[in-house]
């Protein structure tokens, strides 16, 4: 069984965190795992790129203190770290899905 290594909430930075929504894919799967009320495996969630890129992704994002993962047999469950991250940065993440839930595609026209 795999364990992984998190960072403590005195570690994660707001660099950091910032850095790993800055990528549309990352983001795209916070907000998704927003959406839900307990963990999700890892693979529960629909990614546009290959397996082995979505892994670089959560590393990414455990990395920066976003994602809490553990192992349960032979999954993987991700759960935000909704609480340490509002400590640290009250507002943050909120704010920060709320702008991605907001923010469209551009249509034909815009273009």
């Amino acid at each position: 069984m795999k364990q992984y290594q998190h960072p403590t909430a005195e570690q994660i930075t707001l660099t950091g965190v910032l850095h790993a929504l800055s990528d549309p894919v990352r983001l795209n799967f916070i907000q998704c795992l927003a959406k839900l009320t307990s963990e999700s495996p890892c693979g529960a969630i629909p990614s546009p790129v290959a397996k082995s890129t979505m892994s670089h992704h959560l590393r990414v994002l455990r990395e920066a203190g976003i994602v809490h993962i553990r192992t349960e047999g032979t999954q993987s469950l991700t759960s935000l770290r909704l609480h340490e991250l509002e400590a640290k940065f009250p507002g943050l993440l909120d704010s920060v899905l709320k702008a991605a839930n907001e923010t469209s595609p551009l249509t034909e026209t815009e273009k």
